[in-house]
């Protein structure tokens, strides 16, 4: 069985224009583009940066909590205890990464 990290990079790395690199206070970071989607501490945290009006609907649903160093933030954080948490963090990255997505595509020149 593989673990949660394992689980989050196979499913976020499949996704068009995603790359994985190590984060500056440890882990992965995925990005899109320039952008960070969010990263992932072992198996047991992420965390993601989210606008706040959709940081505040993940919290009030119970997907996410405030970031646990940076509360005051639009980060979130996601607390995993085991593989079975993997799938809730990848339905955050699957909405950041369609948020990336369809931004980049708003501001794309015309051809």
């Amino acid at each position: 069985m593989k673990r949660a990290g394992e689980l989050i990079r196979d499913a976020v790395l499949s996704w068009p224009g995603v790359e994985a690199v190590p984060h500056r206070f440890g882990g992965t970071e995925y990005r899109y583009g320039r952008k960070e989607m969010g990263h992932v501490h072992g198996d047991r945290l992420a965390d993601l940066p989210l606008p706040r009006k959709l940081h505040d609907e993940v919290i009030a649903s119970g997907q996410a909590e405030p970031h646990h160093v940076l509360p005051e933030t639009g980060w979130v954080s996601c607390w995993m205890t085991g593989p079975g948490d993997a799938a809730r963090v990848i339905d955050l990255f699957r909405m950041q990464y369609q948020r990336y997505v369809t931004s980049k595509r708003e501001v794309a020149p015309a051809v």
